[in-house]
């Protein structure tokens, strides 16, 4: 039986918290891979997905910010979404 790939989390995984909204940041790779996938999970567990992976996960931590900065935490709303 194959083990499943351990799961590497970065060191930029956090809480963020902004406009009286919290979100989880989760950047993730498998132990196989080398480019990190960027995940937002919102208060209700709803969440949003990037489709293209990142490298560096610092990549990644920038692409969340960006979006924050540009579409505000309503960005991270009660719909699931992916995002190309």
């Amino acid at each position: 039986m194959e083990k499943d790939p351990e799961i590497i989390y970065s060191p930029f995984c956090t809480t963020y918290e902004r406009d009286n909204r919290t979100v989880q940041v989760t950047i993730f790779r498998m132990e196989s891979e080398t480019t990190w996938h960027l995940e937002v999970v919102n208060e209700m567990n709803t969440s949003t997905v990037w489709e293209d992976p990142f490298e560096p996960d610092a990549d990644a931590f920038a692409e969340f910010m960006a979006t924050v900065e540009e579409e505000g935490m309503g960005a991270f709303e009660d719909i699931p979404r992916i995002v190309h």
